[in-house]
Formats: C-alpha cells, structure tokens, sequence
C-alpha cells in the first residue's frame, strides 16, 4: 500500500513527462496524444479531444487505477469528493486530484486538470489539449491557474477503493 503523497507523486512525475507536448498542425496531433488516445481505445488520428485521454495515460503510466476515457465524463462517476453544489470545497488534501470545469455551452463537464498545488484561491494544475489563455481545445499540454471558483468537481484516484470511503466519508456525508 502506497501513501497518497507518494502516488501524488507520482503522478506529477508522469505527468512532467508532457510538459513540451504541442499539437503539431493544430489538430490535435502529436505522437504522445495518439498514445493516449490508443489507451483509451480511440484511433489516435482522428483528431479528438485529449485533455481526458492524457490523465488517462499520465494515471496509466504512473499506476494509478483510473478511467482509461477520453470523455471528461467518465472522470467524474467514481471516487468523487466534492461537487459544487455542496458547497464549499472541503480542507481536505488536493494534490494528485484531477478537478473538471462545466461549460453551460456544453451542458456537461468538458475539461479536466490535475492539481499539484494550491493557494485560497486558486489551484495549480497540469493539463492538456488547452493553451495559455486556458482554453477547452488549445494546443498543448501546460502548467496552468484555474480558480477554485471555476471548477464544478473534484475526484481523488490517489486512494485505493477500500481506503476512499474512510478517508472521505465525514465530507461525503452518506454520498457514497
């Protein structure tokens, strides 16, 4: 059994490894995406959307359990620690967390991160398939600021299942 710190851990590590990622031609194309979007199953060429396929190969490589998805979604069925209709997001650890921002335009959860860091505001995260203005379909995979205030859920994949509920159930409230 791994502390959640040290799967944190290695999750940024893996994830680092995709820090230079740039679509080649605009489309969503580089070496690395069609690997990621291979895991999930998906024809890497077709140019989809990748900013799901990534944490799924960044949690593959760093082997952490995850959903192997391209679809934000699917990120956010399972091992769910907060929602923004509960209110505040609880004073539990994030690193290591992916968050997932709502897009009214979308009606659904469209774009997902992971969180390495924190301040009262903001989260600090690593991401793919958005650009320095922070877009939803960018160009490569950055450090970025998102507010707190911006994101609409958070799910932990740190934890193994048998230790989540503990872990979590005073904010979970009978929600699992």
């Amino acid at each position: 059994m791994f502390s959640r710190d040290s799967v944190a851990h290695r999750l940024f590590r893996s994830a680092e490894r995709w820090l230079e990622v740039r679509e080649l031609t605009g489309t969503n194309d580089h070496p690395m995406i069609t690997v990621s979007m291979n895991l999930c199953g998906l024809d890497g060429d077709m140019g989809y959307p990748w900013c799901a396929s990534v944490q799924a190969e960044i949690h593959h490589v760093a082997e952490v359990e995850a959903p192997k998805s391209a679809r934000v979604m699917d990120w956010f069925v399972r091992k769910v620690v907060w929602e923004k209709q509960h209110g505040e997001i609880p004073p539990f650890e994030k690193r290591g967390m992916v968050g997932g921002l709502y897009y009214r335009s979308l009606g659904r959860l469209g774009h997902i991160f992971l969180i390495v860091g924190e301040d009262k505001n903001n989260f600090y995260t690593m991401e793919g398939n958005t650009n320095i203005a922070g877009s939803r379909e960018g160009d490569g995979f950055y450090k970025k600021v998102r507010s707190k205030e911006s994101v609409a859920t958070l799910a932990d994949y740190c934890l193994e299942e048998n230790l989540f509920g503990e872990k979590y159930k005073k904010y979970l409230k009978g929600r699992i």
